[in-house]
């Protein structure tokens, strides 16, 4: 029986070599392109005709960028505005990654932390880059609680720099650790499930079906921790935002 940790292997499907660089395209490269295909599709099918009654296509479209935009305005204010495309965007990617890697023999692009660690460390730039353009040099404020005492602020200080540097890394392991360990937990349940079945014949199929339908029932959680997960992103990522905004504590 194949490995749980198989399903999240990188392999080369058009090999690319540049000098040194491996620069494959593989079956992550692969479903990133399918991700895109499919929020692409989904939002241009659901808004082509723009019916005054919105069929299902549409309502689903209209829900999407409707619960982003109330997300940003909610977290980030009326500043954040200019920013709903990008936080659409992203909400939309991580959302498609994530059910998408619910699709059997398919691959979760947003399993590997290299992915992850990349979108938020583009959240990370991004915003102090806000920060730093909106606020110049009082952005360093952000690190200096209001009424802090004096005597506390080389200790606070330091503490808010590094959870502030540390963002980033949260951010990605949140994501990378719930698909990975979700995928994990569902393919060894899968695995005792065809062991019973072998082990016992007639009789294990019989009894298997209590652990088919516990897979059932976390199949059905784990597609509701991929729509979490996504909303989790976007929502910190507006938060950050907001901090790069208005500097609050």
């Amino acid at each position: 029986m194949a490995s749980p940790l198989e399903q999240f292997l990188i392999k080369p499907i058009v090999p690319i070599k540049i000098g040194d660089l491996d620069a494959s395209f593989t079956n992550s490269s692969l479903w990133m392109v399918l991700v895109l295909i499919g929020v692409v599709t989904f939002l241009y099918v659901g808004m082509r005709r723009r019916e005054l009654v919105p069929g299902r296509w549409q309502s689903m479209a209209e829900m999407s960028y409707e619960f982003v935009a109330n997300m940003v305005r909610d977290n980030a204010g009326s500043a954040g505005r200019p920013y709903f495309p990008f936080i659409f965007t992203l909400f939309m990617f991580v959302l498609f990654s994530n059910l998408f890697g619910m699709i059997p023999y398919s691959f979760t692009v947003t399993s590997h932390i290299i992915v992850t660690f990349a979108m938020a460390l583009v959240v990370f730039i991004g915003v102090t880059i806000i920060g730093f353009v909106k606020h110049g040099a009082h952005f360093f404020s952000l690190f200096v609680p209001a009424g802090c005492p004096a005597w506390l602020l080389p200790l606070v200080v330091t503490i808010e720099v590094i959870s502030y540097f540390v963002r980033p890394v949260s951010l990605s392991v949140r994501l990378f650790a719930n698909m990975m360990a979700g995928h994990t937990m569902l393919k060894v349940f899968a695995g005792f499930v065809i062991s019973l079945a072998g082990a016992l014949g007639v009789v294990g199929g019989v009894v298997g079906i209590l652990p088919i339908l516990l897979i059932a029932a976390l199949t059905g959680l784990e597609i509701g921790i991929a729509m979490l997960q996504a909303y989790v992103f976007a929502l910190l990522s507006c938060i950050y935002l907001n901090d790069a905004l208005h500097l609050h504590h």
